[in-house]
């Protein structure tokens, strides 16, 4: 479980004094406590599933990434390194992205599924290549690839 392997790494982190590392991993967890809450408001099992977890680290990393290129086009390297530091951590709980060639199989197998054909059919595509790349790959880089293809009558 993706939750409690956090929790050790936290620990360890405490341990061994590495405060940044630590302070990281604590908000990772506040992000987790308040889908827990949003969770038990509605009435369902609080109880995080992995699947949960990960899309919640692909949005704290998806944040981190778009912050470092904000700091970076305002000329602030201190604070975009910082924040590059805190998308490494993060990433270290994802599952391993897909390399380009893996990707585009994957994509053109949901392009073969769905009868891909012209660029009105970018959604359907993008929702059945999700089911195999959801947390291993950049949604954005997919989508793109796919606008290509179709694009392209690939």
């Amino acid at each position: 479980m993706i939750q409690q392997k956090i929790k050790e790494d936290l620990n360890i982190f405490l341990k061994a004094g590495k405060s940044f590392e630590a302070g990281v991993l604590r908000l990772i967890f506040s992000v987790f406590k308040n889908k827990e809450i949003e969770k038990r408001g509605k009435g369902q099992e609080a109880m995080l599933a992995d699947e949960e977890i990960i899309d919640l680290l692909m949005k704290e990393a998806k944040k981190r990434k778009e912050a470092a290129d904000i700091y970076k086009k305002g000329n602030r390297e201190d604070l975009a390194e910082k924040e590059i530091k805190e998308l490494e951590i993060i990433k270290k709980y994802l599952p391993e992205e897909l390399s380009a060639e893996e990707i585009e199989k994957i994509v053109d197998k949901a392009m073969a599924a769905v009868g891909a054909t012209n660029i009105k059919d970018i959604g359907k595509t993008m929702a059945e290549a999700m089911k195999e790349l959801k947390g291993r790959a950049d949604m954005s880089a997919v989508g793109a690839m796919i606008k290509k293809k179709l694009e392209n009558g690939k």
